[in-house]
C-alpha cells in the first residue's frame, strides 16, 4: 500500500505547489500596483490580497480551516499576538487565522525567494538575527506599527520546535515590547500544521483539518521591564497546558490527525 500511497502523496504536493505559485502571481502582481500608496496602507492592501489567497488555496488543496476562540476577538484593538512555530505551513495558515490586517515579524531570508519574496517583505516585518543593528530597527518598526493601531504576530520560540515538547523556551522580544507599549499578549495555537506538513520536508504536505485557537488575552497593565521574565513564562505555561489540553499533535509524534 505504501508503493501506492507514496506516489500519490508527490502528485499531491507538487500540484499544491503549482497553484500556489499560480495563485501568486496576482498578488505580486497587486503588491507591485498598491505599493506607491504607503508601506501601512499599501501593506494592509496586500495582507487582504493574501487571505483571498489563502481562501482559494485551501480550497483548492483540500485543508479545512477553523478558527476557535476562547474569548472574542476585539479587531479594532491593536495587540501582540504570539503563536508556536512548527511548520513550514504556518505562513499560508496566518491569512486564514487573521481576517484583518496584522504584521507578523518573519526572516529576512524569506525575502530571497522569487515572487514570494517581494509579497513577503511588503506584507511583514524583516528581522535580520545576526545583526544587533537590524534587529533594534525591527523592535522600533513593531513598535511603530502598534502605535499606528495595527496588531503584530511574533513567534516567541524564534525558530520551529523539534523538541516534541508543547513549546521551545520563548524570547524576550514580544514581552518586553508588550511591556514598553502597554498592548496586551493574545496567544495563538496552531493546533494542525506539523500533521498537515512535518517540519522534515514539504513532501509531507496533506489534506485535512486546520485549527488556529486563540487564547484569552493577557494584559500587561501595571507590569514593568523587570517584570519581563515573569510574563514570559506566564505566557509560556498557557500556551503550554492548552497545547497539551488539545492534544496537540507534535507533542506526540504517533498522534493522529
Amino acid at each position: 500500500m505504501r508503493f501506492i500511497l507514496r506516489p500519490l502523496q508527490y502528485l499531491y504536493v507538487i500540484y499544491a505547489f503549482l497553484v500556489f505559485i499560480i495563485l501568486m502571481i496576482p498578488v505580486f502582481i497587486w503588491s507591485i500596483l498598491v505599493l506607491p500608496l504607503g508601506r501601512i496602507r499599501s501593506g494592509n492592501l496586500v495582507f487582504y490580497a493574501c487571505v483571498v489567497w489563502a481562501d482559494i488555496w485551501f480550497l483548492l488543496v483540500f485543508i479545512r480551516h477553523r478558527n476557535i476562540y476562547l474569548e472574542p476577538l476585539d479587531k479594532n484593538k491593536a495587540c501582540i499576538f504570539v503563536s508556536n512555530h512548527i511548520s513550514y505551513l504556518d505562513s499560508a495558515i496566518f491569512p486564514k487565522a487573521f481576517r484583518h490586517p496584522v504584521r507578523p515579524l518573519g526572516k529576512v531570508e524569506m525575502v530571497r525567494i522569487p515572487v514570494f519574496g517581494f509579497i513577503y517583505r511588503n506584507a511583514i516585518v524583516t528581522v535580520d538575527r545576526s545583526s544587533p543593528a537590524q534587529r533594534t530597527r525591527s523592535v522600533q518598526a513593531l513598535k511603530s506599527i502598534l502605535k499606528k493601531g495595527i496588531s503584530i504576530l511574533v513567534f516567541p520560540e524564534g525558530t520551529f520546535n523539534t523538541t516534541h515538547r508543547p513549546m521551545k523556551e520563548f524570547y524576550d522580544g514580544a514581552f518586553r515590547i508588550a511591556i514598553e507599549t502597554g498592548s496586551p499578549i493574545r496567544p495563538v495555537l496552531l493546533l494542525d500544521s506539523y500533521t498537515r506538513m512535518h517540519y522534515s520536508s514539504i513532501f509531507t504536505l496533506n489534506p485535512g483539518r486546520s485549527r488556529a485557537l486563540f487564547l484569552p488575552s493577557i494584559p500587561v497593565e501595571g507590569l514593568q521591564l523587570n517584570d519581563v521574565a515573569q510574563l514570559r513564562e506566564k505566557v509560556f505555561r498557557i500556551m503550554c497546558e492548552t497545547a497539551l489540553e488539545y492534544g496537540a499533535s507534535w507533542i506526540n509524534e504517533n498522534a493522529g490527525s
